[in-house]
């Protein structure tokens, strides 16, 4: 089953090489596709595609990120995943 979830990481999660790990930790699962970005509020912004179980290993790293990361708080939010649309999906992780 393919889960989207759009994840908001709030902390000490910018200068901490946050994107970058993320980067590294979405590329070693073959079915998660989307984006990382900073937000100018000085959160973290996640989007991560792919099967279920993935993306949920995906939201549970993000709750403690790299070593140098403090995450305080995470809020998860689950998208609808449109299978008609291709508009709605991503080709590989990136980061924004």
């Amino acid at each position: 089953m393919i889960a989207r979830r759009r994840v908001l990481v709030s902390g000490r999660v910018q200068g901490v090489s946050f994107r970058q790990a993320t980067l590294q930790e979405a590329q070693s699962h073959k079915t998660i596709s989307g984006f990382v970005r900073n937000l100018s509020d000085g959160r973290v912004e996640a989007v991560f595609d792919g099967e279920e179980s993935e993306v949920l290993h995906m939201v549970t790293w993000c709750g403690h990120g790299p070593s140098l990361a403090r995450v305080d708080r995470l809020e998860v939010i689950e998208v609808a995943y449109s299978e008609a649309g291709s508009e709605d999906r991503f080709t590989g992780f990136e980061i924004r």
